[in-house]
């Protein structure tokens, strides 16, 4: 009878044991699913602000070929065209 008792308090202990681990794990992948949904959150502004930027950038490009030199007056004229070319597809869009 002791040998089906101690077998029988070791299964508790084994079974105290795995429940604590799948709380503890339980908690951890909790913090780590927020702390992913923060992070995705923050990449997700990051890559906004990224393309703001570029797209500011693209246009101080544009604003310094027309006040530089010559030499650069055909690409300022191949970005405006660009320029001119997305604005009607964005109308033509509109219009749709």
């Amino acid at each position: 009878m002791s040998d089906i008792l101690k077998v029988i308090h070791l299964m508790e202990v084994k079974l105290k044991n795995i429940l604590s681990n799948y709380e503890f794990l339980k908690e951890e992948n909790e913090a780590l699913l927020q702390n992913n949904t923060r992070l995705q959150l923050l990449l997700q502004e990051k890559e906004q602000q990224l393309q703001k930027e570029k797209e500011k950038y693209d246009l101080l490009k544009v604003a310094k070929t027309i006040e530089g030199s010559k030499e650069n007056t055909r690409n300022t004229k191949l970005k405006i065209n660009a320029l001119i070319r997305e604005i009607d597809k964005c109308i033509t869009q509109l219009n749709s």
